[in-house]
């Protein structure tokens, strides 16, 4: 009984040891305030409402978020898809158009994400490829994403 105890201690310390599948739930002021700093408001006519909206509903707020699409996967906090945007290195036919390794959006520096999702926004102008967005955003009064920030 002691020996299995004493496992299972070293497996909880292991396993607080290890990054978690969980990433960093970014705050939604904080969020908001590395939105402005980066020039989202007004980005092709966009608002950082806009932005706010899009990530609740694509990631909530994780950095480390994942999605399976069939042959594709969205990662991180704007789920960006390996199919156009990144390179999973198992998605067959990818572009890569940000080039980028997926992993990198899964970390909590956000900084080479939000250079993509940019990247993406310029391209469609607009948030049209983000289902999250399209499906819940679009059209919608979104103050309250940034109200209190």
């Amino acid at each position: 009984m002691r020996k299995s105890m004493l496992f299972l201690g070293f497996l909880v310390c292991l396993g607080l040891s290890l990054p978690g599948t969980q990433g960093r739930i970014i705050p939604k002021c904080e969020m908001v305030k590395i939105l402005r700093r980066n020039g989202f408001e007004g980005f092709e006519g966009t608002t950082v409402a806009d932005w706010m909206c899009l990530v609740k509903y694509e990631s909530g707020y994780n950095t480390k978020a994942y999605n399976n699409n069939g042959p594709s996967r969205d990662y991180g906090i704007f789920q960006i898809n390996s199919k156009y945007w990144c390179n999973d290195g198992r998605t067959p036919g990818s572009v890569n158009a940000c080039h980028i390794s997926c992993s990198k959006l899964q970390d909590d520096n956000i900084e080479d994400d939000i250079r993509c999702a940019k990247k993406i926004a310029r391209e469609a102008h607009g948030l049209s490829p983000w289902y999250g967005w399209k499906n819940h955003c679009k059209g919608r009064n979104l103050s309250s994403y940034v109200r209190g920030c």
